[in-house]
């Protein structure tokens, strides 16, 4: 039985920079079965899609399909390539994101996919709990596609990707930087979220100059979509002074978190240049001598 669910304004009415990157779970529904769509579950929890998912939809899991079995880094271009021609993608096909934790990791997937230079992209606003809260359908049996087509290029970290040492020059030059993890996090009073392990870092802080916004001040905890274009200047623009055409970096604990708000400032306010440090916090906390403030 279908619960009862928040409604929601239009995509299109709710003045994103780029509406066209998300889609409603009704459009979802009413695409099932398109041959040149292809939905695509990331979650936190990579054992979720096993309990069901929405019909049709392919798994990508952050942890086995993503990243480099042996160095810290991601897969190369032909080990991607692989990867979405493997799920039955070609170059023509509409990519859907969605997953859990109100599209966490589905952003996170979509970061990656935007470093092999993948445009045609898509997120399912609302994500996997608004979809099973709307009472739709999800299913176990796990969809097998044809061998696809598609042609990805070499990753290229430049335009969406920052690394330690870019970071530290940012903090030098004193430019936008943004903290997205838990407000315990960024005062050092933990290393992960409070309902985590708590673990990955030798020191906790925040590196120098980094404003404090939570990534999920970017979602309505009622709906569970993202907050309409007007809120988010509000958060990030009015009360935390970022600028739209400024270089910003934003980080987390290793790169998922940031990601959602990499895409909300990307895609939904439309700043031109911002980037994922994705080494983030578990890299920066056990370096030593690297720069850490507490308030």
């Amino acid at each position: 039985m279908p619960e009862l669910v928040a409604p929601v304004a239009d995509i299109a009415a709710r003045g994103y920079a780029h509406p066209e990157v998300l889609v409603s779970t009704q459009w979802v529904a009413d695409h099932l079965g398109d041959p040149k769509v292809r939905l695509v579950e990331s979650n936190e929890d990579v054992l979720l899609y096993e309990t069901g998912h929405i019909p049709g939809a392919v798994k990508i899991d952050w942890i086995t399909d993503l990243n480099d079995p042996l160095i810290r880094d991601y897969i190369d271009g032909q080990r991607f390539e692989r990867l979405l021609r493997s799920k039955g993608i070609n170059n023509d096909t509409t990519i859907v994101f969605y997953g859990d934790k109100n599209n966490w990791w589905a952003t996170y997937a979509f970061w990656v996919f935007r470093l092999f230079g993948v445009k045609n992209l898509r997120v399912m606003d609302g994500g996997r709990l608004r979809w099973a809260k709307e009472g739709r359908e999800l299913v176990t049996t796990v969809a097998r596609y044809a061998e696809g087509n598609i042609v990805v290029s070499e990753r290229d970290d430049s335009a969406f990707r920052a690394f330690r040492d870019q970071a530290l020059e940012h903090v030098r030059r004193g430019n936008q930087l943004v903290d997205v993890r838990s407000p315990e996090e960024y005062r050092g009073e933990r290393l992960h979220m409070p309902e985590y392990p708590n673990e990955g870092a030798l020191r906790g802080g925040h590196i120098p100059g980094a404003r404090s916004i939570p990534w999920g001040r970017a979602v309505n905890p009622e709906t569970h979509t993202f907050r309409p274009a007007s809120e988010l200047r509000t958060i990030y623009q009015q009360e935390n002074g970022l600028e739209q055409d400024g270089d910003v970096i934003v980080y987390c604990r290793i790169g998922e978190r940031s990601s959602h708000t990499w895409f909300a400032l990307t895609y939904l306010l439309g700043f031109t240049n911002v980037r994922n440090y994705d080494g983030s916090w578990t890299e920066w906390g056990n370096t030593v001598r690297a720069p850490v403030e507490k308030p």
